[in-house]
């Protein structure tokens, strides 16, 4: 009879550990399109042995535990490769505005002389139209047709510097707006995984790894931070989840210990800051450092150049427009910025000079200013910029096209590194169709043959206990 109840014990355990396997499976398969998700494995061992009057009698199987298939340095490999990538994204995204604010597309290639080639449109077709426009005064000085097509060229000039300039700015500030963004956003999941880092400690205590759901749900929200900004997971002696930051001294900024958040991410507009100490973070990738690369580069530069631009083009029309100081400048003189540049109150087309006092058919100021658009100016020598106005220009654009070209071709190839990283980790973590099913079938003819088990030994207790009497 103990042999018989045993035995009824042992496929009793049989069929609860089978059927946790099939439930484990499904889990598995149910959970095939969720990227989140680590596949899970339940681990079957032997209740023991114990002696009997007849042996060493099995207490049969049962599920151990039910095991979460990760690897924690691909977890942190994926999350380093998410981050760069997220960083050359938002840098790219970034510059192609930039371009937009120019009013052109820009051809990241060069051509033969080493200056990236843009559409007929935008500031640099209204430079060269604006040049051309004098050459033609020059050609008819008292034609009032020239001298009108002159003034709404020039129009035409200052109003493309102007909302290029404004544009531009506001690329900056939807920059700004973006970082304060993401800036929430990270906070929100700093104090998410403070959170779940509290509630895996407390189903944990006696079961360490048990908790793999909110294991999923805490790697997920790692990879959102990390696409933010790069953050190093570390296990404290004490076992806290700690997560950390650097400083523009390299040295680590604690941002989450265990279930506690040391400090929020804050911009001060130029700066992040976070920890309890708010020290002023050093990002090497992360949307977070994209946008700032691109605020504060690319997009700054171009402005910065169409300020110098605007500066030398002021200065060097006067010069030729009123050489003596005295009759009158063609651009305001205080309009030096591209924010500011403004035709001088005083010019319309009855009172636009051709030349400065001079006959009527004198054409020596538009012919000067027309010379102006293959003149080469010097830093050195005491100018704004160094170049032609045109070819600085070009210049400057090219260097956001060759931004552009370099960081698309940077996205392109982190892209295909993340998507190898994420491959591998796949291959341990990921759930395969065909494995689950294959598991699943498994299971599920070991359970059956164990509730056949189980039928025998009940029948076999039935005769034993109802029929022997009889």
């Amino acid at each position: 009879m103990s042999g018989l109840y045993a035995s009824l014990n042992a496929s009793v355990g049989a069929l609860s550990a089978q059927s946790r396997a099939v439930e484990t499976a499904g889990k598995n398969l149910a959970n095939v399109n969720n990227p989140s998700y680590a596949r899970q494995r339940v681990i079957l061992g032997s209740l023991g042995t114990i002696h009997t009057a007849q042996g060493p009698e099995s207490m049969g199987i049962t599920a151990l535990a039910v095991e979460q298939l990760r690897d924690a340095l691909l977890d942190k490999q994926v999350s380093r490769e998410i981050s760069q990538t997220a960083a050359y994204f938002a840098e790219q995204q970034a510059y192609h505005r930039a371009e937009a604010s120019l009013g052109q597309n820009i051809d990241g290639t060069q051509n033969a002389s080493g200056t990236s080639s843009t559409t007929a449109n935008g500031v640099a077709a209204a430079l060269d139209d604006f040049f051309s426009a004098f050459q033609s005064l020059a050609a008819n000085p008292t034609d009032a047709g020239q001298r009108q097509t002159l003034l709404q060229t020039t129009s035409i000039l200052t109003d493309r510097i102007r909302l290029a300039d404004q544009r531009l700015a506001q690329v900056g500030s939807d920059l700004d707006a973006q970082i304060a963004d993401d800036v929430s956003t990270t906070n929100r999941l700093l104090a998410s995984i403070a959170e779940l880092n509290g509630q895996i400690a407390r189903l944990e205590i006696n079961r360490p790894g048990s908790a793999a759901d909110l294991r999923d749900q805490r790697q997920a929200n790692l990879e959102l931070l990390a696409a933010k900004m790069p953050i190093d997971l570390r296990i404290s002696a004490s076992g806290q989840t700690q997560l950390f930051s650097r400083d523009t001294t390299g040295a680590d900024v604690l941002l989450v210990d265990g279930l506690h958040v040391a400090g929020p991410i804050n911009f001060t507009g130029a700066t992040l800051t976070g920890g309890a100490a708010a020290a002023t973070l050093a990002l090497s990738s992360g949307a977070l450092q994209g946008s700032l690369t691109a605020r504060d580069s690319g997009v700054q530069a171009i402005r910065s150049s169409l300020d110098q631009l605007s500066a030398q083009l002021v200065t060097a029309v006067n010069s030729a427009y009123n050489p003596t100081g005295l009759t009158g400048n063609f651009f305001q003189p205080t309009g030096t910025t591209a924010a500011t540049l403004a035709v001088a109150s005083g010019v319309t087309a009855a009172t636009l000079k051709a030349s400065d006092g001079g006959a009527a058919g004198d054409n020596s100021v538009a012919l000067a200013i027309g010379q102006l658009a293959n003149k080469k100016f010097s830093v050195a020598a005491g100018d704004v910029l160094t170049g032609t106005l045109g070819g600085y220009f070009s210049t400057a654009v090219s260097n956001l096209g060759q931004a552009i070209a370099g960081v698309t071709a940077r996205v392109t190839d982190q892209s295909n590194i993340e998507q190898l990283v994420r491959a591998q980790r796949d291959a341990v973590s990921g759930v395969s169709l065909d494995e689950e099913t294959a598991d699943l079938l498994k299971y599920q003819r070991a359970f059956q043959a164990s509730s056949r088990f189980f039928n025998t030994i009940d029948s076999l207790l039935d005769t034993v206990v109802n029929r022997l009497g009889v």
